[in-house]
């Protein structure tokens, strides 16, 4: 067991290193450069369409499944999770408060990553023998793609199903267990049999059921958190302007050992921040699309505009609210880390802030334990065909409280390491198939450019 630990650890630190970091992001520029800006640039229509995609539409010519807004919920509840609370508070105590700009730097670009992997996935999804939406990665490889690249889908579905166990799973069931357990005295074995109970209410409902639980949860308690870290940062106002400096600068000069923080160069404020950024965001990963493939539209480019929120909301709101909250408090020079660093910086300006923090990481944490049982259960799925979907949710259920007693490092080690494979497959197929991607989105504005000029003539007297 040693030697494997041994040898997972360097696969680890390779596909986790700056190598991979600078591929994801690199793979992120160039798509918002061949997009000419566009994810940036149309964020409003976004948040249109997603707006009017609250309501599901009953024209049965219109392919799908859930609506283009619970699509997106179902992939917030993946990706909003322990990464947007321990993660951004493990990023500023290993790379300085710097790590958080360049956070930012890997959402600006994943805004692009995440519209092309959403576009492809609705453009090359499949409906399988029961009638339900299928697609993601493995599909837009099979079927993007030549039959040589079929073996890249096969390779991430392997991952994906395996890695979700871990990090959507197991790993979420230990972060709620502890954080109920350290906070209010919950004994972890009754927090896991309670947390099998309600993802086995929700789970077997399938992903109409999640997208509608995903749907009301994930706004409320996204609403709930980011309301408390306005707080935080209102009653530390004074102090906004300098942390804003200090981010900005340490960012490229490095952080000094300050309190009971070690000091940080510029190295580990890009490196933690970027990896940091993409394991909260996903934009790379190619879990998201898989969501996304379910909405219920026929226009893979407005669901792509939908899709790339996912990007801005969880890291460029949501992790910029935990990061500012640590930084304005000053518990960054704590020597504290992860999801006590965050509840130290919450605590200093709200009372029983630590609890507000307990609470949103265990929904949050239940909530992707949803989202990831889509994920993986897509992939086996995709492995197995449907009649694999039943056998995988039982055993998704069982795993929950085993998650919550067990000792996780093996587990953490090895699902984080197939999280980031999961990403070579995706990357690839990403970079050949963007000039799908530019001509579809070329297209879908041109034609809105049409229509917009029509109405605009329209109104005009005479």
């Amino acid at each position: 067991m040693e030697s494997i630990t041994s040898a997972l650890s360097y696969i680890n630190g390779i596909v986790w290193g700056i190598p991979m970091l600078a591929v994801i992001l690199g793979v992120g520029l160039f798509l918002t450069v061949g997009l000419k800006m566009m994810p940036i640039l149309k964020l409003g229509s976004g948040f249109k369409l997603l707006w009017s995609g609250r309501i599901p539409n009953k024209d049965k010519q219109i392919k799908g499944e859930i609506t283009p807004f619970n699509a997106l919920m179902t992939s917030l509840s993946a990706t909003i999770g322990t990464g947007n609370i321990a993660g951004v508070a493990t990023a500023i105590f290993l790379g300085g408060p710097g790590a958080l700009f360049w956070m930012w730097c890997t959402a600006l670009v994943g805004m692009a990553t995440k519209f092309a992997e959403a576009v492809l996935a609705v453009k090359y999804r499949e409906v399988d023998e029961n009638g339900n939406m299928s697609g993601g990665p493995m599909y837009y490889i099979k079927n993007g793609l030549s039959s040589k690249w079929a073996w890249l889908g096969t390779a991430f579905a392997l991952f994906g199903s395996i890695a979700g166990f871990g990090i959507g799973n197991t790993v979420q069931a230990n972060s709620v267990a502890n954080a109920l357990d350290v906070n209010f005295g919950i004994d972890p074995w009754i927090t896991g049999l309670v947390m099998m109970v309600l993802v086995g209410l929700v789970l077997m409902g399938g992903i109409r059921r999640i997208a509608d639980v995903a749907g009301k949860l994930v706004p409320l308690m996204a609403t709930f958190y980011i309301a408390a870290g306005v707080v935080v940062l209102a009653i530390h106002a004074a102090e906004i302007p300098a942390a804003l400096t200090l981010i900005f600068t340490s960012a490229f000069t490095g952080t000094a050992a300050e309190g009971g923080f070690a000091g940080a160069a510029v190295w580990a404020a890009i490196r933690f921040g970027v990896a940091r950024g993409v394991f909260s965001n996903e934009a790379g990963l190619g879990s998201a699309p898989i969501a996304h493939a379910a909405a219920k539209t026929n226009d893979p480019v407005a669901q792509g505009l939908v899709a790339m929120l996912g990007t801005f909301i969880d890291t460029l709101i949501v992790c910029t609210i935990t990061g500012l909250a640590i930084v304005v408090s000053g518990e960054w020079t704590s020597g504290q880390t992860g999801a006590a660093l965050t509840s130290a910086a919450f605590a200093s300006a709200i009372p029983y802030g630590n609890f507000i923090v307990a609470i949103a990481l265990s929904v949050f944490a239940f909530t992707t334990i949803l989202g990831w049982s889509v994920y993986s259960e897509k992939c086996v799925q995709y492995l197995f065909g449907p009649k694999a979907v039943t056998p995988f949710r039982v055993l998704w259920i069982i795993v929950v409280p085993i998650g919550a007693v067990g000792s996780l490092e093996f587990i953490w080690l090895l699902a984080d390491t197939l999280n980031a494979m999961m990403a070579i497959p995706n990357l690839i197929a990403l970079v050949l198939l963007s000039p799908v991607v530019f001509k579809l989105s070329k297209e879908y504005f041109q034609a809105k450019n049409r229509i917009d000029e029509d109405d605009n003539s329209a109104k005009e007297p005479g």
